[in-house]
């Protein structure tokens, strides 16, 4: 079985709903014109459009049957996921994210639904993943920034979701926001080319200095981009660990319990990954359907010199127990 682990989904019966549900949400607003959904928050600036390959589950059937991909795993539009919400209305909001990811799903036995989760508030976190689970989603995926723009994964107030993670051993997927408050970046598009990395690279590197991933080790936790910079700068963060003796912990025993996806583009960029962290840790993914995505996901893991059980590993068996797809 061959799966794509990283895909993003928004149902089109979702905004549908919400134009009648939006008395519910008193700060989220739907803004539709010439057939385009954006969304918006608090009052801020509109989202990204929402691309119809986004929402349409036929295109992207389609072309996983061009791409020889037998499962896929759908997490939410990162834009969507409405952490500047305050918390009570971002648990709900997160609720109503879940409904329509499991409904738009239900019907289509190759897309396999993650949850979201208000992480704007770490106990509300905690309850929504544990009834996801329960009905039936393969996991979570989160953003690096739990008020939207800003925070860090490693707060203590979010302990109780990391808490209930490991407890309900769910497969955690770790993906970056869209800003990263860096206006160097909005020049080139160096927002999606680097600015991706780095805020990947930053929240996780805080995560394995707090020793989140020591601690809580019945989640499994997928990082982004093959993890950004970190498995190019692991050696940096160990000498920062051994030169601060007894301050944070230990970089190394936290990456080695990490999974990564194969989004790199680079062959010889996915064969160090490999080399860093096994053939087991990492799973195939395309970042469907984004333009900076890989649309030929299959294509780097054949050119990168892997053995037939390597590629086997990276194409599928591990996906199959981290979201549990049979």
């Amino acid at each position: 079985m061959i799966i794509d682990t990283h895909a993003h989904f928004t149902p089109q019966s979702l905004l549908t709903a919400l134009k009648a549900k939006l008395d519910n949400f008193p700060n989220v607003e739907l803004l539709e014109e010439d057939g385009k959904f954006r969304l918006a928050f608090m009052g801020q600036a509109p989202t990204r459009p929402l691309s119809p390959k986004l929402r349409d589950s036929d295109m992207r059937l389609e072309w996983m049957e061009e791409q020889s991909i037998d499962a896929q795993v759908v997490g939410g539009w990162l834009d969507s996921f409405g952490y500047e919400l305050p918390a009570e209305e971002g648990e709900a909001w997160s609720r109503f994210l879940n409904e329509f990811q499991m409904s738009g799903t239900e019907d289509v036995e190759r897309l396999h639904p993650l949850a979201t989760v208000p992480l704007q508030d770490g106990k509300r976190a905690a309850k929504v993943l544990e009834d996801a689970l329960a009905t039936g989603m393969h996991g979570v995926m989160i953003g690096t920034q739990p008020h939207g723009s800003s925070g860090n994964l490693d707060d203590p107030s979010l302990d109780p979701f990391w808490e209930a993670a490991a407890s309900l051993k769910a497969t955690v997927y770790v993906h970056p926001m869209f800003g990263c408050g860096d206006p160097r970046l909005n020049d080139y598009a160096m927002m999606n080319a680097v600015g991706r990395g780095t805020d990947t690279t930053t929240a996780v590197a805080r995560m394995l200095f707090a020793g989140h991933f020591i601690k809580h080790k019945g989640m499994r936790c997928v990082v982004s981009h093959g993890g950004g910079a970190l498995p190019y700068m692991l050696g940096r963060l160990a000498r920062n660990h051994e030169i601060h003796s007894g301050q944070y912990a230990d970089p190394v025993a936290g990456f080695d319990e990490l999974y990564f996806d194969s989004v790199l583009f680079d062959p010889g960029a996915l064969t160090f990954l490999c080399s860093c962290c096994g053939h087991d840790k990492v799973v195939m993914g395309s970042d469907y359907p984004f333009p900076i995505g890989d649309m030929e996901p299959l294509k780097v893991i054949e050119n990168a010199g892997f053995s037939d059980d390597q590629k086997r590993m990276v194409l599928g068996e591990t996906a199959k127990d981290l979201f549990g797809i049979t």
